[in-house]
């Protein structure tokens, strides 16, 4: 049996995903095509010897429509024969597109992989491939009545674990403090590669970080998800998620370079990282983003760890309630989830998000010495992926 090996990973910074921000002109095929490009170009390798990309996308409609690894590939000059496939498990997209490679490396059926991701969804909107259909059918409905949206399961998790508006305020402050001292500090600059924009200028620095956000400035936005049909339904809830204790919508792309350890040797490539164990698992569809809990317990008890033996966490910021829940049930600490922002002051451009955690979460550990890794995405309709990796040169310095 082959051992899968994680040789690179880069991303795009993060763009608004709104009409005029920083990456809205680059069509999303362009977009990845220079992420992929990089990829290749920092490890000097032959791109006819891949295998397969495996593309995590959620928005899979418009420009987003024609399997666009696929594209991305051609649009980048690489050879014709490299095949592309395009991964869907909703936030968790990227993170399962990961999964599948060091799968396929694991299974000889891959000898070098690339997974990646990509959302621009300034240009493909959230929803699009829906267009104002039911996606859920009588049997759901049945079963669980009304499935309900995103943020209004945010609030179910904020009140199941009596989340305050005030920690949830303050945690999301905390994000985008943690964030602009890493950029500030040049923490990122490793991982991001410049976009060039269809008007010859470089996008190089994450565009969503607001330096300034205080908990303060955020108890002034409205909460948004309580309609009036939601608090009919749910009349106890005291509606405290905004777009301020949200993620982020937005534009971005990130690719990983997963081959074969023999293969890594035979290149003279530098293994950074190894997945240890990963896992997905469901939970309930209606609070919906609990998912990173159960998923947690089970990739640890896999890999035979315990959450003190993680030296760094991600835990998708879908919204602060989430990471919040998911500490109040593990004795972890604090200062080691997130610790360089999440997606909160980074954005969740959806299908990149699983692999742009990798890439920033490897980052930590290289900075720190770490080696061992958490990384966790709470998923529509109750999924969750957790993955544990192994900053090699940690096992080497040992």
């Amino acid at each position: 049996m082959s051992q899968a090996v994680i040789v690179d990973t880069v991303r795009s910074p993060m763009g608004r995903g709104r009409p005029g921000g920083a990456l809205s002109s680059v069509h999303p095929v362009d977009l990845l095509a220079q992420v992929l490009t990089a990829l290749v170009t920092r490890s000097q390798l032959d791109p006819g010897r891949v295998d397969d990309v495996l593309v995590g996308c959620v928005g899979q409609a418009g420009e987003q429509s024609a399997t666009p690894g696929r594209m991305a590939w051609l649009a980048a000059g690489f050879p014709d024969h490299v095949p592309s496939v395009t991964i869907e498990r909703k936030c968790g997209s990227g993170q399962q597109a990961v999964d599948f490679a060091v799968q396929g490396i694991v299974a000889g059926a891959y000898d070098i992989a690339i997974a990646a991701g990509v959302e621009s969804m300034s240009r493909v909107p959230m929803g699009s491939a829906r267009m104002g259909a039911d996606p859920f059918g009588a049997g759901v409905h049945a079963r669980y009545g009304d499935l309900v949206p995103q943020g209004v399961s945010a609030e179910l998790v904020a009140d199941k674990f009596g989340l305050s508006r005030e920690e949830l305020d303050a945690y999301s402050a905390q994000s985008h403090a943690r964030a602009a001292r890493a950029s500030g500090a040049g923490e990122f600059d490793a991982e991001i590669v410049p976009v060039l924009r269809p008007d010859g200028t470089l996008v190089s620095r994450d565009e969503t970080i607001r330096p300034d956000t205080t908990a303060e400035r955020l108890a002034g936005l409205k909460a948004v998800f309580g309609t009036e049909e939601m608090r009919e339904r749910f009349p106890h809830l005291d509606w405290k998620v905004t777009a301020g204790n949200s993620s982020q919508i937005t534009d971005g792309a990130a690719a990983l370079l997963v081959m074969s350890e023999e293969r890594a040797d035979q290149l003279g490539l530098r293994a950074r990282a190894r997945v240890v164990a990963s896992a997905v698992c469901g939970d309930d569809p209606l609070p919906m983003l609990t998912g990173p809990i159960p998923a947690t317990r089970r990739v640890l008890d896999r890999a035979g760890m315990t959450i003190g033996d993680i030296d760094a966490i991600e835990v998708n910021e879908a919204f602060a309630s989430v990471p919040l829940a998911w500490l109040h049930e593990f004795d972890a600490d604090p200062a080691a989830v997130n610790p360089r922002g999440g997606a909160i002051a980074l954005g969740h451009p959806l299908g990149a998000s699983g692999v742009r955690l990798l890439t920033t979460m490897l980052g930590q550990l290289d900075a720190t010495g770490g080696r061992f890794g958490l990384q966790t995405m709470c998923e529509a309709g109750g999924m969750a992926n957790a993955m544990i990796v192994e900053r090699l040169g940690s096992a080497r310095e040992s």
